[in-house]
């Protein structure tokens, strides 16, 4: 699923229509994931927030954005809804659950 803006507003309504059609979701954001969504996979939301602070501090002391280096993500984060898994049917491999560091669960 696309993180525009629309899908993050509705993120309940497209959870819940999914569920109820027995159809799996995939989320950019996290939220959507807490708020019944089966999963999300993006970029590590905390790092994003940091790195956001750090070209802002870098702005505020006189540096031109223009000549920022434009980064990219370095760390994703996978939520996983079990309890919305549970109601598809589906089960969560053990491999999965190896990747502890990456792997949140929602009960």
């Amino acid at each position: 699923m696309s993180g525009s803006t629309p899908t993050y507003v509705f993120r309940k309504t497209i959870a819940d229509f999914a569920l109820k059609n027995r159809l799996p979701s995939v989320h950019q954001f996290p939220r959507a994931v807490i708020d019944g969504g089966l999963m999300s996979y993006g970029p590590s939301l905390r790092e994003y927030m940091e790195r956001s602070a750090l070209y802002v501090d870098k702005i505020l002391k006189g540096a031109k954005p223009a000549e920022l280096p434009v980064e990219q993500p370095t760390r994703y984060d996978v939520l996983i809804n079990l309890k919305t898994a549970k109601a598809l049917g589906l089960t969560i491999p053990p491999s999965l659950s190896a990747t502890q560091e990456m792997l949140h669960r929602v009960a």
